[in-house]
């Protein structure tokens, strides 16, 4: 069969992006036209002028761009929609989408939402409707991370200890990254977490806060343990680490991916691969060969396909199998309630067990009370 998608929050120039939006909903669109299954016939968004140049852009007619979400649901009835708009939103988006009735998945941007009972109200709502309901976490199809999870299951390290975590901060970027600990612990439940923030300088990224820095440890139900430090001049210099019993995996540092089993490293080929995607001169070369063997296509229209294609593929897939998409809800949830359990811990000032139970943004509330200092506050 052919689903019929609609994208929500086309953001804008997609050349320009920046901390306010990066137009994700141009990534998302590329992506299901790729497959012979997916058909965009509609958008929304609030801004007309965005609407209608991401129509004009992907060929939707005029009649099914909308600047009203309800309504184009409404008249549309699209079977797959991803939401794309900034994270503050994603809860009442994905909550009218769910209530409508109309549709059979929805693929969500990253990061679930700015609280942690909307979070929850998300997957439970769409739980009840019976609607597949999947979160853009990507990077999980990206080789540095499948080839790091295939020599971890082939015991290359020994039996996994800790996890190590290098990045910007803990919520825009480490959603991705917490995801990923999810992915190489196959899922295992957060047992506790401690953790300390600093937020001298405000800090919004998509209309959300995040810390300046962060150092934080956690421990799964199985013994594994994490550590993350965030910011800079983090301990932490590399994207990821994996640290075995007999050896250390290591992900974005010197090279996208090595081993260490004795004193030295052995890198790892990831067919140029990053922990981003694929490397510019790969891209280019790729490029160059789909032009090539595909009539009709130039080398300034070709597109290699991308970790976001895999990601929307695979959750087509799921959708049309039947099976649990790696980018479920569930699998979010588990990846958010650590980083609201960091900044809960930083608000109590002591370990947080799980499961987490409040309701709001531990930050978010600390930057309003004035628990943590900015430039409003001091």
């Amino acid at each position: 069969m052919t689903y019929t998608v609609a994208v929500i929050g086309t953001g804008a120039d997609p050349d320009d992006p920046g901390t306010d939006g990066f137009a994700m909903a141009y990534r998302h669109a590329g992506a299901y036209r790729r497959l012979d299954s997916c058909e965009l016939t509609a958008c929304a968004d609030v801004i007309p002028e965005n609407a209608k140049s991401f129509g004009e852009k992907w060929d939707i007619p005029d009649g099914n761009v909308y600047t009203d979400t309800e309504k184009m649901l409404t008249a549309v009835e699209p079977d797959i929609v991803s939401v794309c708009v900034p994270p503050h939103i994603h809860a009442p988006v994905v909550m009218t989408c769910a209530e409508s009735g109309v549709m059979d998945a929805i693929h969500c941007e990253k990061p679930m939402a700015t609280r942690w009972e909307d979070c929850q109200k998300m997957a439970s709502a769409c739980k009840r409707a019976g609607i597949q309901l999947t979160f853009n976490h990507q990077r999980r199809f990206g080789k540095p991370f499948r080839e790091a999870k295939s020599l971890l299951e082939n015991g290359k390290i020994g039996s996994l200890e800790r996890i190590e975590l290098g990045g910007k901060n803990l919520f825009d970027y480490g959603s991705h990254l917490f995801d990923l600990c999810g992915y190489f612990t196959d899922q295992t439940m957060s047992k506790w977490v401690m953790a300390g923030i600093e937020y001298s300088e405000e800090n919004v990224q998509f209309g959300a806060h995040n810390e300046n820095q962060a150092i934080a440890q956690w421990r799964y139900t199985n013994g594994v343990n994490g550590l993350a430090s965030t910011g800079d001049g983090g301990i932490v210099d590399c994207h990821m680490r994996l640290l075995g019993s007999d050896g250390v995996i290591e992900i974005g540092g010197e090279v996208p991916l090595r081993v260490r089993t004795s004193k030295s490293w052995t890198t790892i080929g990831t067919d140029g691969e990053d922990v981003h995607g694929p490397n510019e001169t790969i891209f280019d070369a790729a490029k160059q060969k789909i032009s090539a063997r595909i009539p009709g296509v130039t080398v300034e229209n070709a597109r290699p396909e991308t970790y976001i294609d895999r990601a929307i593929a695979d959750t087509v897939n799921a959708l049309i199998t039947g099976r649990e998409p790696e980018l479920s809800a569930d699998n979010a949830l588990q990846a958010t309630e650590l980083i609201f359990g960091c900044w809960e811990s930083a608000r109590r000032c002591g370990r947080v067990d799980f499961p987490l139970e409040i309701d709001d943004n531990p930050l978010e509330s600390m930057v309003e009370s004035g628990q943590v200092l900015t430039a409003d506050n001091q």
